[in-house]
């Protein structure tokens, strides 16, 4: 398959060679229906039986039995050692809606790579998927509507001031940075959280349990195609 941007209505699956259980990926693919695989999370999906739409990376972690099994058509060679398989597989999407799994649970240095791709791609609609937590860049104003109590962590990955209301611990005004201020564990009021950001880097995390509220305000297609 050539390196042409693949174009779709429907959310995608980006399914990462990291820790995911069949329940992770099968959640996912109920929400964002294309599935793409990124180097060794082919393996992953030829061993549940799973359709992929293509397979991008610099392939050093795909067996030799998925190649075996997999259409060559699908198959996009990204060698570029300078970036990570998950960044440039983000460069061969446009969808509403990109739900990253098999990227968190294994390997430290992976997954902060991961985080800072999320900065690094802030237009792309990009939600990584742990175990107990999601993440997303926090890329323009959104509104949440969350219940009372809810864990809401705003994380930044460089010097920026945030904007919200509808937190327990106020924070709007204030300047966050790796090495300075961060916002861990604070909840939401039963008001919509408000959030905004001066600038790019800050991360959103919020239990997993709310996906499909961060996918509600991250959607970038038509609106009545949001699942």
């Amino acid at each position: 398959m050539s390196c042409r941007v693949l174009r779709l209505d429907a959310g995608v699956t980006l399914l990462g060679g990291g820790q995911s259980s069949a329940q992770d990926i099968a959640e996912s693919l109920t929400v964002a229906p294309n599935l793409f695989g990124v180097d060794g999370g082919a393996n992953r999906a030829v061993s549940l039986g799973l359709d992929l739409l293509g397979v991008s990376g610099d392939f050093d972690s795909i067996s030799d039995a998925t190649r075996t099994a997999l259409d060559p058509s699908i198959l996009i060679e990204t060698a570029d050692q300078n970036r990570t398989d998950f960044d440039k597989a983000l460069d061969l999407i446009e969808a509403p809606v990109i739900l990253c799994t098999g990227f968190t649970g294994k390997r430290m240095d992976h997954q902060l790579a991961c985080y800072s791709v999320l900065v690094r791609q802030a237009r792309k609609p990009a939600i990584l998927l742990g175990d107990e937590d999601i993440c997303f860049h926090l890329s323009h104003d959104v509104s949440l509507d969350l219940p009372t109590g809810t864990r809401v962590s705003l994380f930044p990955m460089a010097r920026v001031v945030a904007h919200c209301s509808g937190l327990r611990w106020p924070v709007d005004g204030l300047e966050f940075a790796p090495w300075g201020q961060f916002g861990t564990s604070n909840e939401a009021t039963g008001s919509p959280v408000t959030l905004s950001a001066e600038g790019a880097g800050l991360l959103v995390i919020l239990p997993r349990a709310f996906l499909r509220e961060a996918v509600r305000v991250l959607w970038q297609g038509d609106p009545a195609l949001c699942p």
